[in-house]
């Protein structure tokens, strides 16, 4: 817990820096995306070789990076006709090099590949893109720090009065507890966020009940994107995806709550609210 303590310390000052600030108008943010997803998708291709599967790791650097790129000349340079090649090619490239390769594990090695450039990539990418909307750096922030509220909370919760275990085959340390505390910790602290946001002068564009929404689909969004890495490392049989973080683990068991948030939060913002 200390470890904890001590990398939230450092982390999150870092944290904000990188989001608020910019140079030349390019936000730091995208490089501190672009250093995450390389590290990200090399944890998912670690796990993945455990599983006997042979992912072509420089090939998922390369595209998660492509992917971040992207995501910031769409909202600067109006290039959103790559991003479906992006994709298209991230499918169909790695299949024809394995193909050429090696015919072993083909499926298997393909299928990982892919997953961790989508996974990691082109989800995470999309806090790029909120950053770059209107009020973005905002965004961002609430979108972070009520995913955390709800990580936090859901930990704590479950280990002071969880009873009922929430998906024992994929991660037996979560509680219904847990959850429950976690999901309302998130919408209170979109809430409360909103309005520390809103006494700075700085106010997102919604309603109390937009920010409320935002609360409530990250109490549900975070802690799927945590069983889901659960699941990847249950499939590998490791604990941890790394150990990067100290009393964390991996680069992945810091992030993997804020994969699903930021992509279906940058959705929401850009067909709901704006």
């Amino acid at each position: 817990m200390k470890q904890r303590v001590a990398s939230a310390l450092i982390g999150i000052p870092l944290l904000l820096a990188f989001v608020w600030f910019e140079v030349s108008d390019f936000p730091l943010l995208a490089l501190l995306v672009a250093l995450i997803v390389s590290l990200g998708v090399v944890e998912v291709d670690r796990m993945a070789s455990l599983t006997g599967a042979r992912p072509l790791t420089v090939f998922s650097v390369v595209w998660c990076l492509l992917f971040v790129a992207n995501a910031y000349l769409d909202a600067n340079y109006d290039v959103g006709y790559l991003a479906p090649s992006l994709l298209a090619s991230a499918v169909i490239l790695p299949l024809i090099w394995l193909r050429l390769r090696s015919a072993n594990l083909l499926l298997l090695s393909w299928s990982w590949t892919v997953l961790g450039i989508l996974y990691v990539g082109w989800m995470l990418s999309h806090y790029v893109s909120m950053r770059e909307l209107h009020h973005g750096r905002e965004w961002v922030i609430l979108v972070l720090f009520t995913t955390f509220a709800c990580d936090t909370t859901a930990l704590f919760v479950g280990r002071a009065f969880g009873r009922r275990l929430l998906a024992p085959a994929v991660s037996p340390g979560k509680t219904w507890e847990g959850a429950i505390g976690g999901f309302a910790a998130a919408a209170a602290a979109g809430l409360a966020l909103y309005s520390i946001l809103d006494a700075a002068g700085v106010a997102l564009p919604c309603s109390h009940y937009q920010a409320l929404a935002v609360g409530c689909l990250i109490g549900v969004l975070a802690q799927v994107g945590d069983l889901f890495e659960s699941l990847l490392k249950r499939v590998a049989g490791v604990k941890d995806s790394g150990s990067l973080i100290p009393g964390h683990g991996g680069m992945l068991d810091r992030a993997d709550s804020l994969v699903f948030t930021g992509v279906i939060i940058y959705y929401y913002v850009l067909w709901v609210v704006e």
